[in-house]
């Protein structure tokens, strides 16, 4: 009996051991929740103060004037980067990146130059050749589309996402990571996401491998249009299912085996939302499963469009009289994009959640290769197989596992192993699997294709 019961002890202590150590991997890393506390919403309201300033932002606007347009704003905007690479040792390697935006008949009436602003904070892993991307859009717009001399202050749309993007590259480059990040301000996009797609094609010529593209656009509105519902605690993130470029043969296995809501921005959504639960007070990321707002679209799309995994953030409940609005006073009602309607602390709550996911992949160890679940025999358990990710250490693994009804991940096995036979049907769950670090940084998640 006694020996009975030893075994039972010694048993119940593994279990117990192996659990706690599971729990270690997934710690919160005190030196993210430290670079968190130093966003500050009074930063972020005075750089779209002074985007404001600057009169119009249209992309077609002024490019001479010192004081008026997207040139001036553009020029101010790199200095503001510039100054913060300065006070960081020179760490951010700041440019503006210039294309000929061709005349397309419709929004664009003769070929211009413009440009994105682009300050890359380099990894300091040099076998580490992924890179992270934030976004937000520099230029604005009033209601006539083609008005490029009327004031269209956009400090929301999308003064909101150029602010968290330079507060962004202001607090995270005092930091090191091994992965590179672009903090990068685009233009064009109210004329067709024309500085995205410039990016997104770009990158993919050069082969730039990007597991994750961060776009935010309209993230400071609290106050909701129509609903009335006032909301400072809930961020949408938009995310697609299916990959734009997935061709027949994939749809056709995405058909068979059931994983038609886990693409890789699908999944890159799900962990913004684990990475805010887990240092981010006071908010909840809504997961919209859509790629953007009905038939609507942002300069994620062009990131899509070019296979790479992108997401977009956005306030949760829409302003529409403070959108693609001339500033004025209608039938007593107040139109215009302007600051003072404009929640400075909200914006800080974003860009903290964009800090958290990026500070958390630029740490982790990239996504696990071949991950294949076998297919060979008829069994209620679940055999799986992979290979390491490219770059990083992994300590070890994350099964992740879940009905085929939840729309989000229920459960985590860890183990070190590159291989598992799990006591769930394949028939009956769904799985996917990320690395994790010795410091618990979890990479982004991967699903498995079957073993033929």
């Amino acid at each position: 009996m006694a020996t009975k019961n030893l075994s039972i002890l010694f048993l119940f202590t593994v279990i117990n051991i192996g659990w706690v150590r599971a729990q270690e991997f997934n710690s919160v890393d005190p030196q993210i929740k430290e670079m968190i506390s130093h966003i500050s919403s009074k930063e972020i309201e005075s750089n779209i103060r002074t985007l404001v300033k600057f009169g119009t932002r249209h992309t077609l606007s002024d490019t001479i004037s010192q004081t008026r347009g997207i040139g001036a704003a553009q020029r101010w905007a790199k200095s503001q980067l510039e100054k913060y690479s300065k006070a960081n040792g020179g760490r951010l390697k700041v440019s503006m990146d210039t294309f000929i935006l061709p005349a397309d008949g419709n929004r664009v009436k003769a070929d211009r130059p413009v440009r994105n602003i682009m300050a890359f904070l380099p990894g300091t892993d040099t076998s580490d050749h992924e890179i992270l991307v934030v976004s937000g859009h520099i230029d604005s717009r009033a209601s006539d589309v083609m008005d490029s001399q009327v004031d269209a202050p956009g400090a929301n749309d999308d003064g909101s996402g150029t602010a968290t993007v330079m507060e962004l590259a202001r607090v995270m480059s005092a930091y090191s990571f091994p992965k590179t990040i672009l903090f990068v301000i685009v233009t064009g996009e109210e004329q067709g996401l024309y500085g995205a797609a410039h990016l997104a094609k770009k990158a993919r010529a050069e082969h730039w491998q990007i597991p994750a593209m961060l776009n935010n656009d309209i993230v400071g509105n609290t106050y909701g249009l129509s609903n009335g519902l006032k909301d400072n605690t809930h961020i949408r993130v938009f995310s697609e299912g299916i990959p734009w470029d997935t061709q027949v043969p994939d749809l056709k296995i995405l058909r068979e085996s059931g994983y038609e809501n886990d693409g890789p921005a699908r999944n890159l959504a799900r962990y913004i939302q684990e990475a805010a639960d887990k240092y981010v007070d006071q908010v909840q990321i809504n997961l919209i499963y859509r790629r953007d707002r009905y038939l609507r679209g942002g300069d994620h799309t062009a990131f899509s469009k070019e296979g790479f995994s992108a997401v977009r953030f956005t306030e949760m409940n829409e302003n529409f009289n403070r959108q693609h609005q001339t500033i004025r006073i209608e039938n007593g009602v107040d139109y215009g994009d302007l600051p003072e309607f404009v929640d400075f602390q909200y914006i800080a709550k974003v860009a903290s959640v964009n800090a958290a996911s990026l500070a958390q992949l630029a740490q982790a160890p990239s996504q696990p290769r071949e991950f294949k679940v076998d297919t060979h025999d008829l069994t209620n358990f679940t055999s799986l197989s992979w290979k390491p990710g490219l770059y990083g250490k992994p300590k070890g693994y994350y099964i992740l596992i879940r009905e085929t009804s939840a729309s989000k991940w229920e459960k985590k096995i860890y183990t070190s192993d590159t291989h598992i036979t799990l006591n769930y049907s394949k028939d009956n769950y769904l799985f996917g699997l990320q690395s994790v670090d010795e410091k618990g940084h979890l990479g982004l998640i991967i699903c498995p294709v079957p073993a033929r």
